[in-house]
């Protein structure tokens, strides 16, 4: 599967979980429930993975987790948030580039439409 048609697959599969769900609930369900959706999609990932931050050659656990790993090639942050503030493609900019992965969706769960609240990155 290439990066375009995984990016495609996860966004059906949010798109699935909002059309359920519709907007106004917490992160974590969303989180739970696209899982279910990658699983039954047959979609391999994985979920809250530790992401250490590289200071001078030493690895810190800094508590830093990334929601989605889709895998291994694409990020997946999670949120449910009135409006995307810059400091949101901030950090999933700065996760990709320290997880070394190339493709990230920020998917924002409270918005009317799904379209809407879905940003693609490339990097």
């Amino acid at each position: 599967m290439e990066f375009d048609e995984l990016s495609r697959s996860v966004i059906g599969c949010g798109l699935e979980v909002h059309r359920n769900l519709g907007p106004g609930l917490l992160e974590s369900t969303y989180r739970q429930c696209l899982a279910c959706e990658l699983s039954h999609a047959g979609i391999l990932f994985q979920m809250e993975v530790p992401l250490p931050v590289r200071y001078k050659d030493i690895l810190l656990d800094c508590g830093y987790r990334i929601d989605l790993l889709v895998r291994g090639e694409l990020i997946v942050e999670i949120k449910s948030v009135e409006a995307l503030p810059p400091i949101h493609q901030a950090q999933i900019l700065t996760y990709m580039r320290l997880a070394n992965v190339p493709i990230g969706l920020l998917i924002n769960f409270n918005v009317t439409r799904l379209q809407t609240g879905i940003k693609r990155f490339v990097l």
